[in-house]
C-alpha cells in the first residue's frame, strides 16, 4: 500500500510538474526590446528585456501556442509541447514587415513588388482602416495623404474623394482592377463596401488613363478584396457611437462542394437620431439606412490557374432637411428634404484562360437605380455597365510585355432636362504596355492606350516612367503622360441637382485631356538603435485643356458649364515619412503642399473646394504587458475658397486652417476578442465656426420671400438683406462634432 501511494505521489509530481521557457528574440543582425511574447491558451504573456531576452515561469504540462509579436515584424507562432522539462530554451528571428517588398498590381495590371514598380503606388493594409474605424471607405481615406473626401452638400452629404487637389470626378475608384464605382455610384455608392472584405487599398497619385482609360485623370484607388483561402473563417466587427450610429461588418468562409471557396461579407450601418447643433434646424448629419452583401467565390482548377467571381447587392435610404420632415413630405413644397434611395447590383471576375501563356479575362457589371429628391425637386436616374477586358503578360529577353484589349458599354438616362434622351455609349480600348529592362539599375516603362468613343471619336493616351534602383533600399521614378475624361454631367455634379441655382450648359462638352509629369523618390532608411523609416516624396505638374468646371462666380443664381476657354493647372509637392521605433511606437506624418490655378477668358482664379496644404498623421503605440494599442490620427486642411452668392453673402470666402483628430484605445488581452473605443473629432472642429450660417436661407427653402429682379437676381429686401437663396452648396468639410464611439471585434481563425 506503501508502495503505491509513493508512485502516486511520484506521478502526481509529473503530471502537475511545470516548465520554464526562456530565450532571445532578434531579428538578422540585432537583439529586439519589447516584444511580445504571449501563449495562447493560457492568456499568458510578458515582454523582452533590453537585451531581447524573455521568459516565461510556471507552465504546466500540455501543447500551446506561442505568438510572438513587435510592431514593425511579421508575428511569429510557434507550436510547442512541454512535457516535464525543468527549462526549454527557444530563440526566435523575427523578419521585418517591409512594406516595400509588398507586392502591388494597380500601377501596372501585374503583380510586382512596391520597390520595382517603375509606377508610384502607396499602400493602405485592414490594419490601416482599424487605427480610426469608419463604416465606409469614403471616410476611412480621411488619413490617407493627398487624399480628402469631400462634401458636396450640407443636407444628404454626398461626397466624392479629392487626390492632390482635383475634383472626385477626376479619381476612379476600382474593386479588384474593375471599373465598377463611377458614375453615379461615384457620388451615391461609394459609402456600401464592406471594411471586412477589405485586404488593401492601392492608390495612384497621377493620371493612370492609359491602362484603365476614362476617369483615372486625376488618380486611382484600387480595392482589393480578401481571398477565401487567406480569410478568416468568421470575422465580425461592431461599433457603435454618442450620436447613436451602429454599425456592423461580418465576414465568413466557406466551402460549396470540394472545389469552390467562398468569402462572404455584409456590412449594415443605421443612423436615425436626428440632430441640429448649430440650431439653422437643419439635420447637422444625414440620416441613413444601408445595407451592403458582398459574396466571392474562387473555384479551385485543375491547372491552379485563377477563376473568381464576386457580387454585390447594395442598398440605402438616406435623408436631410428640416428637423420636422418626415417621409410623408417627401417631394413636396410643405418642409424641405433631400431623400435618396439607391438600389445597386455588381457583378465582377477573373478568368485566366487554360493556354500555355499568362491571358487573363475580367468583366464587370453594375445596375444602379436611384430614385432622390431634393425639396420639390425629383430626380429619377438609372445606369448600366458592363466591362469586359482582356490582358496578355509577355516577356521576352529584357522586355516584359502587357498587351490588352478592354470594351466598356454605358447606359445612362435621367429625367432631368440635360438628359434629353437616353445616353448610350460605347468604347473599344485597345492598350500595350512594354518595361525595358536597360540596365541592372534602370528600367523604362513605354504605354500607350488607344480609345475609340461612339460620341467622341478617337482617344490617344502615351505615357512613359523611367525607374532608377541605386540599391536594394531606394527607388527614383519619373512618370508622364497624357490623360482623358468623358463627362456625364449630372452623375458627377451634384450641387447642380440641389438648391436653387439654374443649371446652363452653354455648348457641347468636349473630353477633357491632361499632361501630367511626376517625380517620385522612395527609401527605407536605417536610423540606429533599431530605428526604422520609410520615406517618400514626390513633386507633379498637371496640366489641363478643354476641362469642364463649374463656374459659380458670373452669375450667382447658376451654374454654368462650358469646356475651359484657357487652361487648368496643378502642381505641388507631397511627402511621406513613417517611423517604427524598438519600444512599440510607430509613427506616420504626411503633408501636401499644392497650387491651383484656372484661366477663364483671360483671367486667372482659383478653383473652389481646393485646399493650398494638407497633412495627416498617425502615432500607434503598443504596450505588450497592458495588452493595449493607442493609436492617435488626424490631418489638417489649409484654406480653401467657398461658393458664395454674391457679394452681400456675410459667410467667409475662405475656409479657416481646420483639423479633425481622433484617438482611440484597443484592449488585446483576451483570444480572438479586441475591445476598442476611443473619441472622433477631439477638437469639436465643425464648418460653422466663424460663419454667421452655412445653409444660405435655411429659413425659407423654398424661396418663397425671395425678391428676383427682371433678370432673374435675388434682391435685397428687409427679410433678405443679404440678397440670398437658398443653397446648401457652402461645404467644406464634415458638419458632425465630437463624438465617442465604442466597438468589439471578433476574429476566428
Amino acid at each position: 500500500m506503501k508502495n503505491i501511494f509513493l508512485l502516486f505521489i511520484l506521478t502526481s509530481s509529473f503530471s502537475f510538474s511545470q516548465t520554464v521557457l526562456k530565450g532571445k528574440i532578434s531579428d538578422k543582425s540585432e537583439s529586439l526590446p519589447f516584444v511580445s511574447v504571449y501563449i495562447i491558451e493560457l492568456k499568458k504573456g510578458t515582454e523582452s528585456d533590453l537585451q531581447g531576452n524573455y521568459i516565461l515561469k510556471d507552465i504546466p504540462n500540455g501543447t500551446y501556442t506561442l505568438s510572438y509579436s513587435f510592431i514593425g515584424f511579421k508575428s511569429e507562432r510557434r507550436k510547442i509541447t512541454f512535457n516535464n522539462e525543468k527549462e526549454i530554451q527557444l530563440n526566435i528571428t523575427l523578419i521585418e514587415s517591409n512594406t516595400l517588398n509588398e507586392v502591388v498590381v494597380t500601377g501596372t495590371l501585374k503583380a510586382v513588388s512596391r520597390l520595382e514598380t517603375p509606377v508610384p503606388v502607396e499602400i493602405y493594409t485592414a490594419t490601416f482602416l482599424k487605427k480610426n474605424p469608419t463604416s465606409n471607405v469614403f471616410e476611412a481615406l480621411q488619413n490617407v495623404n493627398g487624399v480628402r473626401p469631400q462634401l458636396n452638400c450640407n443636407i444628404c452629404n454626398t461626397g466624392d474623394i479629392h487626390i492632390n487637389g482635383l475634383e472626385g470626378p477626376y479619381t476612379m475608384v476600382t474593386i479588384d482592377g474593375m471599373p465598377i464605382v463611377s458614375g453615379l455610384s461615384t457620388v451615391y455608392g461609394l459609402s456600401g463596401i464592406p471594411n471586412s472584405l477589405i485586404d488593401r487599398i492601392e492608390i495612384v497619385k497621377g493620371p493612370a488613363s492609359s491602362l484603365y482609360g476614362s476617369e483615372a485623370v486625376g488618380g486611382l484607388i484600387n480595392i482589393i478584396t480578401k481571398t477565401p483561402t487567406t480569410a478568416p473563417k468568421f470575422y465580425g466587427d461592431y461599433f457603435t457611437t454618442s450620436w447613436l450610429e451602429h454599425n456592423i461588418d461580418l465576414g465568413a468562409k466557406y466551402k460549396i462542394g470540394k472545389k469552390v471557396n467562398s468569402l462572404l461579407g455584409i456590412n449594415y450601418f443605421n443612423y436615425s437620431n436626428p440632430i441640429d447643433n448649430n440650431n439653422d434646424n437643419f439635420t447637422d448629419v444625414t440620416l441613413q439606412d444601408r445595407i451592403s452583401i458582398f459574396n466571392k467565390f474562387n473555384f479551385e482548377r485543375k491547372s491552379d490557374k485563377e477563376f473568381s467571381v464576386a457580387a454585390r447587392f447594395f442598398y440605402e435610404d438616406r435623408w436631410g432637411g428640416e428637423m420636422q420632415w418626415n417621409k410623408n413630405y417627401r417631394g413636396g413644397s410643405e418642409v424641405y428634404g433631400e431623400s435618396i434611395y439607391t438600389t445597386r447590383y455588381e457583378l465582377l471576375g477573373k478568368y485566366q484562360l487554360p493556354v500555355s501563356e499568362n491571358i487573363f479575362a475580367s468583366f464587370s457589371y453594375t445596375n444602379h437605380d436611384q430614385n432622390s429628391v431634393y425639396g420639390n425637386t425629383l430626380f429619377l436616374a438609372q445606369q448600366e455597365i458592363a466591362y469586359g477586358q482582356m490582358t496578355w503578360d509577355k516577356k521576352i529577353k529584357n522586355h516584359d510585355f502587357l498587351v490588352g484589349t478592354a470594351f466598356r458599354y454605358q447606359y445612362y438616362d435621367d429625367n432631368t432636362t440635360a438628359t434629353i434622351v437616353s445616353e448610350k455609349t460605347k468604347i473599344s480600348s485597345l492598350f500595350v504596355q512594354d518595361e525595358i529592362k536597360l540596365a541592372e539599375k534602370h528600367s523604362v516603362l513605354l504605354g500607350s492606350r488607344y480609345d475609340y468613343n461612339n460620341v467622341h471619336g478617337s482617344i490617344f493616351t502615351p505615357r512613359i516612367a523611367y525607374k532608377w534602383k541605386p540599391n536594394d533600399k531606394s527607388v527614383f521614378r519619373i512618370n508622364t503622360g497624357t490623360g482623358f475624361r468623358v463627362v456625364n454631367l449630372f452623375t458627377e455634379e451634384h450641387a447642380a441637382l440641389t438648391g436653387s441655382r439654374d443649371v446652363e450648359i452653354t455648348e457641347d462638352l468636349k473630353p477633357e485631356k491632361s499632361y501630367n509629369i511626376n517625380v517620385n523618390y522612395l527609401a527605407k532608411l536605417e536610423l540606429g538603435n533599431s530605428i526604422h523609416s520609410v520615406i517618400e516624396f514626390s513633386s507633379w505638374y498637371t496640366y489641363f485643356t478643354n476641362q469642364i468646371l463649374p463656374d459659380y462666380d458670373t452669375d450667382p443664381n447658376k451654374i454654368i458649364y462650358s469646356n475651359l476657354n484657357g487652361y487648368s493647372k496643378t502642381m505641388g509637392v507631397t511627402g511621406n515619412i513613417d517611423l517604427i521605433f524598438p519600444f512599440g511606437l510607430k509613427t506616420m506624418f504626411g503633408f501636401t503642399i499644392l497650387d491651383s490655378k484656372n484661366k477663364r477668358d483671360g483671367v486667372m482664379s482659383t478653383p473652389i473646394l481646393t485646399e493650398k496644404y494638407s497633412a495627416t498623421w498617425g502615432v500607434t503605440y503598443d504596450i505588450p504587458k497592458w495588452f493595449l494599442s493607442i493609436d492617435y490620427t488626424g490631418n489638417l486642411y489649409g484654406p480653401m475658397r467657398l461658393p458664395l452668392l454674391g457679394d452681400l453673402d456675410p459667410r467667409k470666402e475662405y475656409s479657416p486652417i481646420w483639423s479633425i483628430q481622433n484617438i482611440q484605445f484597443t484592449y488585446k488581452k483576451f483570444n480572438r476578442f479586441e475591445i476598442y473605443g476611443g473619441v472622433k473629432n477631439l477638437l469639436n472642429w465643425t464648418p460653422n465656426r466663424g460663419n454667421p450660417f452655412i445653409i444660405a436661407r435655411a429659413n425659407d427653402p423654398f424661396d418663397n420671400n425671395v425678391v428676383f429682379d427682371g433678370s432673374g437676381n435675388a434682391v435685397a429686401t428687409p427679410d433678405n438683406p443679404y440678397a440670398l437663396t437658398f443653397d446648401p452648396g457652402y461645404v467644406y468639410g464634415p458638419n458632425q462634432g465630437i463624438r465617442g464611439f465604442a466597438g468589439i471585434r471578433y476574429n476566428f481563425e
